[in-house]
């Protein structure tokens, strides 16, 4: 059975030792451990003692650390220069300078290589940002060349930290997510033949986020066998009725009227047995990562009741063929 985690970023208003706790009472086995408050990469890059103290805050909750995060800075590496919204993910003194922004979030994605290597661990979850994003819908009408120029500027900003991601033998996975480079199939197979297809570069597979997008998220696993290299567990419900579309409506998370809504695993309409057998298929064995987001559920109930759903939908392929032994042996 594949390791069953939680991913802390939601969790990060409480000491990492008080979720640990917390993780183990409701049954997971592993926290991919987020960057930020619960995590950080330049100590954790520097000083193999405070790697230790991470370690054995999960180990004496008997848990294990497969991978860590870190989405907020990765968002900061591609996005655009006048993005005030992500103030909130760098160190307040640099509040409105962008360009300082960017450069402090290439330098913590690089820690956060050295960081995982570390703490043993051989995958760094995380955002990539976009820097065109923001032109999604084509009008004002948007050059090709625009476009084209967008890609161009996340392998020239991600190469020197895929760099130093081969360097420390780790894998960056990045979040298939609208406001990435790659939200969707189509994009996901652009951003590797921009990134010439690194070793080092693969997907962090979360089908709530193709969902609602109408996108089928075992058609994704099928396109990308070979870069699945982790997996979050997240559900999301369409809630279109009629008045309401899928861009949401400027409406915030667990607000009436929205098209769509994260849901708690098992409470929405993703389809996590077919999901199974296809990672049963590409013989993915890496963890199963809660990632749990339900604006109408309380969380502590919503994380113990994901961790059971997950550890009943996680079954393990056949090794023989049913119909194997139907033979007359008289």
């Amino acid at each position: 059975m594949r390791p069953l985690t939680i991913f802390s970023g939601q969790w990060t208003d409480m000491p990492l030792m008080t979720f640990a706790k917390k993780a183990a009472s409701w049954g997971y086995e592993g926290i991919e451990v987020a960057c930020g408050a619960h995590l950080d990469p330049v100590k954790a890059a520097k000083s193999k003692k405070y790697c230790k103290e991470i370690l054995d805050t999960l180990k004496v909750n008997n848990l294990n650390l497969y991978a860590i995060s870190n989405h907020l800075a990765g968002q900061l590496v591609c996005d655009p220069d006048d993005d005030f919204r992500t103030d909130i993910f760098a160190p307040k003194k640099l509040a409105g300078k962008m360009n300082e922004k960017r450069k402090w979030a290439v330098e913590q994605m690089k820690y956060t290589a050295k960081a995982a290597e570390n703490l043993g661990v051989e995958i760094v979850t995380g955002f990539t940002g976009s820097p065109i994003w923001h032109m999604l819908y084509s009008f004002p009408p948007v050059p090709k060349k625009t476009i084209d120029e967008g890609f161009d500027f996340v392998a020239e900003m991600w190469h020197p930290i895929l760099d130093a991601f081969e360097d420390h033998g780790v894998k960056f996975a990045l979040e298939v997510h609208p406001t990435e480079i790659a939200f969707d199939i189509v994009t996901a197979k652009r951003t590797l033949e921009t990134l010439d297809y690194r070793e080092e570069f693969g997907f962090n597979f979360d089908p709530s986020h193709l969902f609602w997008q109408m996108v089928d998220p075992v058609r994704f696993i099928k396109e990308f066998p070979d870069r699945i290299f982790h997996v979050h567990i997240k559900d999301a419900a369409l809630t279109l009725d009629g008045r309401s579309g899928i861009l949401a409506s400027h409406l915030d998370f667990g607000q009436p009227g929205r098209g769509w809504d994260f849901r708690s695993p098992g409470h929405g309409q993703v389809n996590f047995e077919e999901i199974i057998r296809e990672l049963n298929r590409i013989e993915y064995d890496g963890p199963l990562s809660v990632e749990w987001e339900d604006s109408g559920m309380d969380r502590e109930y919503g994380a113990a009741d994901a961790a059971k759903f997950v550890r009943k939908l996680d079954f393990p392929t056949s090794t023989i063929k049913f119909d194997a032994q139907m033979k007359n042996d008289r």
